[in-house]
């Protein structure tokens, strides 16, 4: 084994060992449960510390196997994947503490994180996919991982919320599935490429059968992504508790599903293939499409999280639409959208994890002078929002600004026009939480006799995560020059990906 190889293998396997191990601990085994977890979680990210070093010297991280004739399992690093598994890494080390927090006292610990940490190598897995084989792979590893954390509490809602997820994922896959097969028919193993390249051999006379595939391809990964009107499993979701939330909003399900349509665009087809078969364009009125449909959605909610669910599917299609524009400045939009968003959506499901576990708060009508008892809180959803708002010098203004200049650069007014409407529907389902929360008297009884005792508005490790990701919010907009910032990291993915010839 040489040294390009044992990286990947080791952030792998770094979850899903420990996941094994953890099935079989009785739930009174909190402390070798816990050391498990954030052991596993410690080392994937030294190691992607080291891969990140590596890529950025040009160095790659490959494992390749053959599993039969003409089928290889590749693990493979690029700049895109490493944009991916960075966000998934952080993200999972800092969900692991407040999951620890928020699971204290429950049962089935051991069952929750098992499952939590082979989600996780599933997320890995689908970020350092070398091919589309390998991808679909880990596509459908997340799906099954994930189902047992959406049914975890046992309720009939949340058994009925996972038959649906599993409806819409397993159709999905199944989607995936199809277009994946009829492509290694067409153009045989179909290997991620930057700047695409991998459909170069396939004669002419197939633009239909490569339409055909890009729509198969775009719907199945569309599903988790959750473009309308394949989102309905989303906000059904949210009976999940709050660190699934978390997971599935900011990194795992629906980013896997972006990524996903992040590959295909770029990576197998290219931006000139897929602008000559004249696919962009429809997939950037249907992301825009979805942007104010879940935006409307959004704002005829009462329920905290229903509202943050619906958030998600407007706000994840920037990073669809930003991919269908043909500008290299939409490509940086949504490339550090990725980012951007994880950061923020996942701000926000632990500050609605913290006010429900504390203070037994689900509704925004109950959330009346909140901030007041729980400051800390309150102040990381605020950043959170005012990111989500596009508000300078927050994370979200960085995103919509390229994306802006992308879709002037592309010829497409209207799509800036989408943005414009849609931060303006921001502001009005997020404003009323803040006036709510920071400006209105709290009502008698409603939430008072839950004050705990102590200094500190809620447990360590429920405050702890959302006030280090509020500040990544705020920081990745305050320094998105520097050198170490994910903006920088995504103009290099354009470059490499788009502008480079």
């Amino acid at each position: 084994m040489t040294w390009e190889m044992l990286p990947p293998l080791v952030i792998l396997f770094s979850s899903f060992l420990p996941g094994l191990v953890i099935f079989f601990l009785p739930d009174e085994r909190a402390v070798l449960r816990t050391t498990l977890n954030m052991a596993g979680a410690v080392l994937k990210l030294v190691m992607i510390g080291a891969m990140l070093w590596g890529v950025w010297r040009g160095m790659r991280f490959e494992v390749a196997f053959e599993i039969v004739p003409g089928v290889n399992f590749v693990l493979h690093t690029d700049a895109l994947s490493m944009l991916f598994i960075s966000l998934s890494g952080v993200l999972w080390f800092l969900t692991t503490i407040y999951a620890i927090g928020y699971f204290r006292n429950s049962p089935n610990r051991s069952r929750f994180f098992g499952f939590f940490s082979i989600c996780v190598s599933a997320t890995t897995g689908i970020a350092m996919s070398g091919n589309l084989f390998t991808l679909f792979l880990f596509y459908e590893m997340l799906t099954f991982s994930t189902y047992p954390l959406v049914v975890h509490r046992g309720s009939e809602a949340a058994l009925r919320a996972g038959r649906i997820y599993l409806a819409y994922t397993l159709t999905g896959g199944a989607v995936v599935l199809a277009g994946l097969a009829w492509l290694t028919v067409l153009a045989g193993p179909v290997d991620f490429v930057e700047r695409g390249g991998a459909l170069s051999h396939v004669g002419p006379g197939n633009e239909a059968a490569l339409v055909a595939i890009f729509a198969l391809l775009i719907g199945g990964f569309g599903v988790k992504a959750a473009l309308v009107p394949l989102h309905g499993w989303l906000p059904i979701a949210m009976v999940a508790p709050a660190p699934v939330s978390a997971l599935l909003h900011a990194v795992a399900v629906v980013k896997a599903g972006a990524f996903g349509i992040l590959r295909v665009i770029y990576d197998i087809y290219g931006i000139d293939k897929a602008a000559e078969l004249g696919v962009l364009q429809p997939l950037a009125v249907l992301a825009a499409a979805t942007i104010l449909w879940g935006s409307l959605r959004a704002l005829a909610q009462m329920d905290l999280k229903r509202r943050l669910a619906f958030s998600t599917v407007s706000q994840l299609s920037y990073i669809v639409l930003g991919a269908s524009l043909l500008g290299p400045a939409a490509t940086i939009g949504a490339l550090v959208h990725v980012i951007h968003q994880g950061v923020m959506k996942v701000t926000m499901f632990f500050c609605a994890g913290n006010l429900a576990e504390t203070l037994g708060i689900h509704r925004i009508d109950e959330m009346k002078g909140v901030g007041r008892r729980m400051p800390l809180t309150m102040g990381a959803f605020t950043l959170a929002a005012l990111g989500m708002m596009a508000a300078p010098p927050m994370a979200g203004f960085i995103t919509k600004w390229y994306l802006g200049l992308g879709a002037l650069e592309a010829g497409q007014g209207w799509a800036l026009g989408v943005l414009l409407i849609s931060s303006l529907l921001n502001a009005a389902y997020f404003l009323p939480i803040l006036r709510t929360a920071w400006f209105d008297k709290p009502e008698e009884g409603v939430w008072q006799e839950h004050l705990p005792r102590g200094r500190w508005e809620t447990s360590r490790a429920l405050l702890f995560p959302p006030l280090v990701t509020a500040g990544l919010a705020l920081l990745f907009g305050l320094f998105a020059g520097s050198p170490l910032s994910p903006l920088s990291w995504a103009t290099l993915i354009a470059a490499l990906e788009y502008v480079a010839p």
